[in-house]
């Protein structure tokens, strides 16, 4: 299942509290990449913040998953999750309908 994760930044963290959170998140987030879960993942442009593309098997473990990322921990960022599929109307153009 593909699902859209959506950070948000609440209160930035002071630079001491980045110095010792982004150590963890960075290696954090590699991980999930290395693992299949985040396929592709872009910084926000209208403000702090990350989207993911993340390949996971329930909207439930996706939650579990950013829940578990120590910007989340630590109570700077949270999570809005859609989940996402293929464009089936499309499929009406094809079969002639």
């Amino acid at each position: 299942m593909k699902v859209i994760a959506i950070g948000n930044i609440g209160k930035a963290p002071t630079p001491e509290q980045r110095q010792q959170i982004m150590p963890r998140e960075v290696p954090a987030t590699l991980k999930l990449c290395l693992d299949g879960k985040i396929e592709q993942f872009w910084f926000r442009q209208d403000k702090p913040g990350v989207i993911f593309l993340m390949n996971v098997e329930s909207l439930e473990q996706a939650k579990a998953t950013v829940e578990a990322l120590p910007l989340v921990t630590h109570g700077f960022a949270t999570y809005e999750l859609m989940q996402v599929g293929p464009l089936a109307p499309l499929g009406m153009l094809i079969q002639g309908r």
